[in-house]
Protein backbone atom coordinates (compact mmCIF):
# COMPACT_ATOMS: atom_id res chain seq x y z
CA UNK A 1 0.00 0.00 0.00
CA UNK A 2 1.51 3.37 -0.99
CA UNK A 3 1.98 5.84 1.85
CA UNK A 4 1.27 9.44 0.83
CA UNK A 5 2.78 12.43 2.62
CA UNK A 6 0.86 14.72 4.96
CA UNK A 7 1.40 18.42 4.36
CA UNK A 8 1.00 21.25 6.86
CA UNK A 9 -0.77 24.50 6.02
CA UNK A 10 -2.00 27.77 7.53
CA UNK A 11 -4.80 30.04 6.41
CA UNK A 12 -6.46 33.22 7.56
CA UNK A 13 -10.12 32.47 8.24
CA UNK A 14 -11.90 35.75 8.89
CA UNK A 15 -8.97 36.94 10.97
CA UNK A 16 -8.28 33.59 12.70
CA UNK A 17 -4.90 31.98 12.06
CA UNK A 18 -5.83 28.33 11.34
CA UNK A 19 -3.45 25.40 11.07
CA UNK A 20 -4.50 22.26 9.21
CA UNK A 21 -3.07 19.03 7.82
CA UNK A 22 -3.86 17.77 4.33
CA UNK A 23 -3.15 14.66 2.31
CA UNK A 24 -4.31 13.11 -0.93
CA UNK A 25 -5.11 14.31 -4.47
CA UNK A 26 -6.89 17.64 -4.86
CA UNK A 27 -9.55 16.06 -7.07
CA UNK A 28 -10.27 13.05 -4.80
CA UNK A 29 -13.42 12.71 -2.62
CA UNK A 30 -12.96 14.68 0.59
CA UNK A 31 -12.96 13.33 4.15
CA UNK A 32 -13.10 16.01 6.87
CA UNK A 33 -11.47 15.01 10.17
CA UNK A 34 -12.63 17.10 13.15
CA UNK A 35 -10.43 16.14 16.10
CA UNK A 36 -11.34 15.27 19.68
CA UNK A 37 -10.64 16.99 23.00
CA UNK A 38 -8.12 17.84 24.34
CA UNK A 39 -6.24 17.22 21.12
CA UNK A 40 -5.62 18.48 17.61
CA UNK A 41 -5.12 17.28 14.04
CA UNK A 42 -1.95 15.59 15.36
CA UNK A 43 -4.09 12.59 16.29
CA UNK A 44 -4.68 11.87 12.58
CA UNK A 45 -0.99 11.99 11.59
CA UNK A 46 -0.77 8.20 11.07
CA UNK A 47 -4.25 7.67 9.63
CA UNK A 48 -4.08 10.27 6.88
CA UNK A 49 -1.17 8.79 4.86
CA UNK A 50 -2.91 5.40 4.75
CA UNK A 51 -6.07 6.81 3.16
CA UNK A 52 -4.52 9.46 0.96
CA UNK A 53 -4.07 7.22 -2.07
CA UNK A 54 -7.80 7.51 -2.77
CA UNK A 55 -9.17 10.32 -0.55
CA UNK A 56 -8.41 13.97 0.06
CA UNK A 57 -8.04 14.29 3.85
CA UNK A 58 -8.42 17.61 5.68
CA UNK A 59 -7.80 17.92 9.41
CA UNK A 60 -7.97 21.42 10.91
CA UNK A 61 -6.93 22.42 14.42
CA UNK A 62 -9.94 24.04 16.08
CA UNK A 63 -9.39 27.56 17.42
CA UNK A 64 -7.86 27.17 20.87
CA UNK A 65 -6.31 23.80 19.95
CA UNK A 66 -3.04 22.64 18.43
CA UNK A 67 -1.31 25.25 16.29
CA UNK A 68 -4.38 27.38 15.54
CA UNK A 69 -4.85 30.74 17.21
CA UNK A 70 -6.96 31.34 20.32
CA UNK A 71 -8.93 34.50 19.54
CA UNK A 72 -10.76 36.23 22.39
CA UNK A 73 -13.88 36.85 20.34
CA UNK A 74 -14.43 33.26 19.15
CA UNK A 75 -17.49 31.35 20.42
CA UNK A 76 -15.98 28.30 22.12
CA UNK A 77 -18.95 25.96 22.06
CA UNK A 78 -20.31 23.27 19.72
CA UNK A 79 -22.24 25.75 17.59
CA UNK A 80 -19.19 28.01 17.29
CA UNK A 81 -16.99 25.12 16.21
CA UNK A 82 -19.63 23.84 13.75
CA UNK A 83 -19.72 27.31 12.20
CA UNK A 84 -15.92 27.23 12.06
CA UNK A 85 -15.99 23.93 10.12
CA UNK A 86 -18.56 25.34 7.71
CA UNK A 87 -16.41 28.41 7.02
CA UNK A 88 -13.23 26.32 6.81
CA UNK A 89 -14.65 24.07 4.09
CA UNK A 90 -16.12 27.02 2.18
CA UNK A 91 -12.77 28.82 2.30
CA UNK A 92 -11.09 25.80 0.68
CA UNK A 93 -13.84 25.48 -1.92
CA UNK A 94 -15.08 22.15 -0.55
CA UNK A 95 -18.78 21.66 -1.29
CA UNK A 96 -19.31 17.97 -0.43
CA UNK A 97 -17.42 15.75 1.96
CA UNK A 98 -17.57 12.75 4.27
CA UNK A 99 -17.33 13.44 8.00
CA UNK A 100 -15.37 11.35 10.48
CA UNK A 101 -16.97 11.86 13.88
CA UNK A 102 -15.55 10.87 17.26
CA UNK A 103 -15.08 12.25 20.76
CA UNK A 104 -16.35 15.85 21.08
CA UNK A 105 -15.79 16.35 17.36
CA UNK A 106 -18.85 14.17 16.80
CA UNK A 107 -21.16 16.81 18.29
CA UNK A 108 -19.53 19.51 16.19
CA UNK A 109 -19.70 17.57 12.95
CA UNK A 110 -23.26 16.41 13.57
CA UNK A 111 -24.42 19.99 13.97
CA UNK A 112 -22.90 20.80 10.60
CA UNK A 113 -24.46 17.68 9.03
CA UNK A 114 -27.92 18.52 10.42
CA UNK A 115 -27.69 22.11 9.24
CA UNK A 116 -26.41 21.23 5.74
CA UNK A 117 -27.22 17.58 4.96
CA UNK A 118 -26.92 18.18 1.21
CA UNK A 119 -23.16 18.63 1.65
CA UNK A 120 -22.55 15.35 3.48
CA UNK A 121 -21.64 12.26 1.47
CA UNK A 122 -21.10 9.95 4.46
CA UNK A 123 -20.89 9.89 8.26
CA UNK A 124 -18.23 7.74 9.90
CA UNK A 125 -18.99 7.59 13.64
CA UNK A 126 -16.52 6.13 16.14
CA UNK A 127 -16.77 6.57 19.90
CA UNK A 128 -18.82 9.76 19.69
CA UNK A 129 -19.78 11.73 22.78
CA UNK A 130 -23.23 12.47 24.16
CA UNK A 131 -24.01 15.34 26.51
CA UNK A 132 -26.67 15.93 29.13
CA UNK A 133 -28.67 18.38 27.05
CA UNK A 134 -29.01 15.69 24.36
CA UNK A 135 -30.21 12.85 26.64
CA UNK A 136 -33.67 11.44 26.00
CA UNK A 137 -35.99 9.05 27.94
CA UNK A 138 -33.57 6.15 27.39
CA UNK A 139 -31.15 7.73 29.85
CA UNK A 140 -33.65 8.68 32.57
CA UNK A 141 -32.30 6.09 35.05
CA UNK A 142 -28.75 7.27 34.44
CA UNK A 143 -29.76 10.90 35.02
CA UNK A 144 -31.44 9.94 38.33
CA UNK A 145 -28.26 8.20 39.43
CA UNK A 146 -26.14 11.21 38.46
CA UNK A 147 -28.43 13.45 40.52
CA UNK A 148 -28.30 11.15 43.56
CA UNK A 149 -25.47 8.59 43.42
CA UNK A 150 -26.20 5.65 45.71
CA UNK A 151 -25.22 2.02 46.10
CA UNK A 152 -28.88 1.08 45.87
CA UNK A 153 -30.04 0.31 42.38
CA UNK A 154 -32.22 3.07 40.99
CA UNK A 155 -35.48 2.17 39.19
CA UNK A 156 -34.65 1.17 35.65
CA UNK A 157 -31.00 0.45 36.47
CA UNK A 158 -29.67 -2.75 34.82
CA UNK A 159 -29.84 -5.82 37.04
CA UNK A 160 -26.68 -7.70 38.01
CA UNK A 161 -27.63 -10.57 35.71
CA UNK A 162 -28.06 -8.13 32.81
CA UNK A 163 -24.68 -6.62 33.61
CA UNK A 164 -23.06 -10.08 33.58
CA UNK A 165 -24.72 -10.91 30.28
CA UNK A 166 -23.41 -7.69 28.79
CA UNK A 167 -19.91 -8.51 30.02
CA UNK A 168 -20.08 -12.03 28.55
CA UNK A 169 -21.19 -10.55 25.23
CA UNK A 170 -18.27 -8.10 25.26
CA UNK A 171 -15.79 -10.88 26.10
CA UNK A 172 -17.12 -13.02 23.26
CA UNK A 173 -16.79 -10.18 20.76
CA UNK A 174 -13.32 -9.35 22.05
CA UNK A 175 -12.04 -12.92 21.67
CA UNK A 176 -13.64 -13.25 18.23
CA UNK A 177 -12.08 -10.05 16.90
CA UNK A 178 -8.77 -10.32 18.72
CA UNK A 179 -8.09 -14.07 18.87
CA UNK A 180 -4.44 -13.57 19.78
CA UNK A 181 -5.24 -11.65 22.93
CA UNK A 182 -3.78 -13.86 25.61
CA UNK A 183 -4.72 -12.00 28.77
CA UNK A 184 -7.88 -12.81 30.63
CA UNK A 185 -10.44 -10.10 30.04
CA UNK A 186 -11.56 -8.22 33.10
CA UNK A 187 -12.56 -4.69 33.92
CA UNK A 188 -9.27 -4.24 35.78
CA UNK A 189 -7.10 -5.50 32.93
CA UNK A 190 -8.97 -3.47 30.35
CA UNK A 191 -8.71 -0.37 32.52
CA UNK A 192 -4.96 -0.80 32.94
CA UNK A 193 -4.49 -1.41 29.22
CA UNK A 194 -6.48 1.71 28.35
CA UNK A 195 -4.48 3.82 30.76
CA UNK A 196 -1.19 2.53 29.30
CA UNK A 197 -2.41 3.20 25.77
CA UNK A 198 -3.49 6.71 26.75
CA UNK A 199 -0.07 7.46 28.20
CA UNK A 200 1.66 6.24 25.03
CA UNK A 201 -0.56 8.27 22.69
CA UNK A 202 -0.59 11.67 24.36
CA UNK A 203 -1.49 14.29 21.78
CA UNK A 204 0.93 17.10 21.09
Amino acid sequence: MPVCPVTHHRLDLDGIDVFYRAAGPQDAPVVLLPHGYPCSSYEFRDLMPLLADRWRLLAPDFPGCGYSATPDDFTYDFDGYADFLERFTRHLGIERFALYLHDFGSQIGLRLAIAQPQRITALIVQNGDIYEDQLGPKYAALQRFFANPTRRRAPGWPTRSASKASRRSFSTKWSRNWPNASRRISGTCIGRSCRRAARKSRCR
